[in-house]
């Protein structure tokens, strides 16, 4: 692997990574990260030699990704920053990981969920000594940080796609 290749194959994990610390202390995930994400899609399909109808296909996953999310965001259902991270993370995981980084997302959006409910209902706000983003997450019925749920299946499937193996080989 050549050192561009390992410095470019970093950008899926980092961003992921700073997306979730992101969303759990702010509740936000900026813009640029999955815009970074696409970004470095594109420049890994190129490193890899990325046959033209495999990026055609991760491009229109992606695509249906985000309409699905936007969808859900619309409902109210899911953050409009945790929809991007979705459909961005879906370009780098491809067709062949699709279905199991979907499902990873909604069993660690279960569990992530089920424990901050029971934080909430366990941990005392008023008597721990807690900073201001542990505090927040306090608020009943208030927002779950998603974004560590979507980091967490993309970190979970990203080492087995065909775009990682193609550039560790």
């Amino acid at each position: 692997m050549t050192s561009i290749a390992s410095y470019v194959l970093l950008v899926f994990p980092v961003a992921m990574a700073f997306a979730a610390a992101n969303d759990l202390f702010t509740m936000k995930i900026p813009n640029r990260i999955p815009l970074a994400l696409l970004a470095g899609f594109a420049v890994v399909a190129l490193l890899s030699r990325m046959p033209l109808e495999v990026f055609g296909t991760n491009i229109a996953i992606g695509i249906a990704v985000l309409a699905v999310t936007f969808a859900l965001f619309a409902f109210n259902l899911l953050g409009g920053g945790d929809a991007k991270l979705v459909a961005a993370g879906a370009l780098w995981i491809g067709a062949e990981h699709i279905f199991d980084y979907l499902v990873l997302i909604t069993i660690f959006g279960g569990l992530l969920s089920v424990a901050i409910l029971a934080y909430r209902k366990w941990v005392p706000a008023a008597v721990v000594a807690t900073p201001h983003w542990a505090n927040r997450l306090h608020t009943e019925k208030g927002p779950i940080p998603y974004g560590i749920a979507i980091a967490a299946a993309g970190l979970a499937v990203f080492p087995s796609t065909s775009l990682f193996l193609s550039l560790v080989s």
